[in-house]
């Protein structure tokens, strides 16, 4: 039975006192507003009231005023024009707390806590030593570090001296790697000898060597021992890395405890540079600033997520990830952030529920795919364990269906929020997701966020409503990027972000705007399958086949020129892939999508590929069946498994 649209989670009677959300829209927000789309209307409407209404919400600690709040309009719109502040300093306001800040779970090592005060400490002895390597406002600091507490601290040292942090995961391989970090010419590289991932240990220091080695810029190193004690099994060297780079370790950049200290900086100042997929090309060097990351994420994460003191929130990711910097910006909130290192799947799938009940975790975030497994594995973890602190389970990274919606109000607790969101690297945040004010249906996201004037165009470039169309970003938004490294005349950014509309930001998602305000995002809008003018997202079609008995996971293509549907999936072990199976995937697809998208041909493959962050990999796949060569289209040390695109690129040979 189609369950979406079906009422999973609603707001208490309280909400509008209770939650963060409600107590900000009745102390700012137009005095006439009955309902959270009234609150969002102008918040988009009256874009100097809202942000400045933020701004003075959490105390976001100016040191010098704002001239103005926003000046001009997409794509060059200027926010806080003379602001100067630090994001450092609003992260560590809370230094003075017992409580804890940063707790990090490990499967390499043990727990490690760290209160208020002493990450105060570390991030001023790091900030110390950082100086001492010669780091000084506006150059560049890279972490090819795990998701540790020593990654937060060194971010936010970096970030109190006004230099531009970028972190990659040690998950990715050198050429990954030297593609994104060789783009800002880091000073200095913070790195791990390696990690344990499951019951598997992986060493780095090799391709520790290899990327320093081909980087001019780096004129130290700062190594974590992370594997071992450093000492039984010696961590990096001048010898591993490179004779003329500087090495010190872990210890010896803490060695001088000082207090920190804040360098203000312009509002649009550098804090960091996130990096797209780098599955189709050189990935974009996306830059972000201190201002438009501090406002959006404190309106996120405080009002949308409703954390602050007392909350607990973890979200399971990697550093090469945007959700890894949101996460930390938990901080910002004064909420204790969690941070993970390890395979959620280890010992098996229980491990992140587990760990949500021993720590009392308020939010946590995961993946579509991984909520999408617990489901097919029969995990009932609300039934199981004591989930009583959670609130909110979070969602990205792909559409969640509508079955693990309901799989999260049902198995995990009628209580729980289930919370679908979506955003990007580029603004690096979500835009549409929850709130405390709004209703939950499955299948669906719940709103558009306060300040995000998202809709869906039409190839008119008109709004539409109830029908698939262009999910687009109407209106300037603090945390849309600065600009991308190396693009001195603002072409590419325009190229990127505003070719198909003039003066509108396109996403290049597929996005149905609800008549009643909720939203289902069904896809890249690059990866649609458009069939005789019946159009569906990619997303939508592979949920329907994966619930037919026997498959596992799918991927389909649309090849336009032959107008020919492909579709590879995945199969449950000793199943086969037979007529039977393939009448019933087209039964399947006829009665629950439509005729016109049932598949011309079915191939069996091993896996789905996918990014190290868990996209489905839609669009190489497609160019690799088009005859682009493998290296024009995918980078391996970008992606969680490269062997498997071996079967398109023999399939796309068998064709030529």
């Amino acid at each position: 039975m189609d369950r979406q649209g079906e009422v999973l989670w609603s707001p208490p009677p309280s909400a509008w006192s209770a939650s963060s959300l409600g107590r900000f829209a009745s102390a700012h927000g137009p005095a006439t507003a009955s309902s959270y789309a009234d609150v969002w209307e102008w918040s988009v409407s009256d874009l100097t009231g809202f942000w400045s209404a933020v701004a003075d919400e959490f105390s976001v600690g100016f040191v010098d005023r704002p001239q103005a709040v926003l000046e001009g309009w997409l794509p060059s719109a200027v926010w806080f024009r003379g602001a100067t502040l630090n994001y450092a300093e609003h992260a560590l306001r809370g230094s003075t707390s017992v409580a804890p800040a940063l707790v990090g779970v490990s499967q390499t090592r043990g727990e490690v806590s760290l209160s208020w005060g002493q990450l105060r400490s570390q991030v001023g002895a790091a900030a110390a030593g950082l100086r001492a390597l010669g780091v000084r406002r506006g150059d560049a600091v890279v972490g090819y570090l795990p998701n540790v507490p020593e990654a937060v601290v060194a971010f936010l040292a970096c970030a109190s001296l006004g230099a531009v942090w970028s972190s990659v995961a040690p998950e990715f391989g050198v050429r990954a790697v030297v593609d994104r970090v060789r783009q800002v010419a880091p000073k200095v590289v913070l790195a791990v000898d390696g990690y344990v991932y499951g019951d598997r240990v992986v060493d780095r220091r090799g391709e520790v060597g290899d990327v320093v080695s081909v980087l001019p810029s780096v004129e130290a190193v700062v190594s974590l021992p992370y594997l071992g004690d450093g000492v039984s099994r010696p961590d990096l060297d001048a010898a591993t890395v490179a004779p003329s780079v500087r090495v010190v370790t872990w210890a010896e950049l803490l060695a001088d405890e000082q207090p920190v200290e804040f360098t203000p900086v312009p509002f649009d100042h550098p804090l960091y540079v996130l990096f797209s997929s780098g599955t189709t090309g050189l990935p974009k060097a996306i830059v972000h600033g201190h201002g438009g990351i501090t406002l959006e994420h404190c309106k996120a994460i405080g009002l949308h997520q409703d954390l602050g003191e007392g909350d607990r929130f973890l979200w399971f990711t990697t550093t090469g990830w945007m959700m890894w910097n949101y996460l930390v910006s938990g901080l910002l909130v004064g909420a204790t952030v969690v941070t993970f290192d390890g395979d959620p799947g280890h010992p098996d799938l229980g491990t992140l529920w587990r760990l949500t009940a021993e720590l009392g975790i308020t939010s946590l975030g995961v993946s579509a795919p991984f909520l999408m497994a617990c489901r097919a594995a029969g995990l009932s973890p609300g039934r199981d364990l004591d989930l009583s602190s959670l609130r909110q389970v979070g969602s990205t990274g792909a559409p969640l269906p509508t079955e693990g919606s309901v799989w999260v109000a049902e198995h995990v607790g009628e209580h729980v929020q289930p919370a679908s969101v979506s955003g990007g690297t580029d603004v690096c945040t979500a835009f549409v997701g929850v709130s405390p004010l709004t209703e939950v249906f499955a299948g669906e996201i719940s709103c558009r966020y306060l300040g995000a004037r998202v809709e869906a165009y039409d190839p008119q470039g008109r709004p539409v409503v109830g029908e698939d169309g262009e999910l687009v970003i109407t209106a300037p938004m603090p945390s849309m990027p600065l600009g991308l490294l190396g693009d001195d005349d603002g072409s590419r950014y325009r190229e990127a972000y505003f070719d198909v509309y003039p003066g509108v930001w396109r996403h290049g998602d597929w996005l149905r705007l609800t008549e009643r305000g909720s939203l289902v995002i069904s896809g890249r809008s690059d990866a649609t399958l458009n069939r005789g003018g019946v159009r569906t997202g990619t997303a939508e079609l592979t949920a329907v086949i994966d619930d037919v008995d026997g498959v596992a996971g799918s991927l389909v293509i649309h090849l336009e020129r032959q107008d020919r549907l492909v579709l590879f999936v995945v199969l449950d072990e000793g199943v086969e892939l037979d007529e039977e199976l393939r009448r019933r995937i087209a039964a399947t697809v006829r009665s629950e999508v439509s005729p016109r998208h049932v598949p011309d041909e079915v191939h069996r493959i091993p896996e789905i590929p996918r990014t190290i962050s868990g996209k489905v990999m839609e669009v190489p796949v497609k160019r690799l069946l088009q005859g682009a060569d493998l290296d024009d289209v995918a980078n391996p040390g970008a992606m969680a498994n490269p062997d498997s695109l071996t079967p398109f690129v023999e399939l796309a040979a068998g064709e030529r």
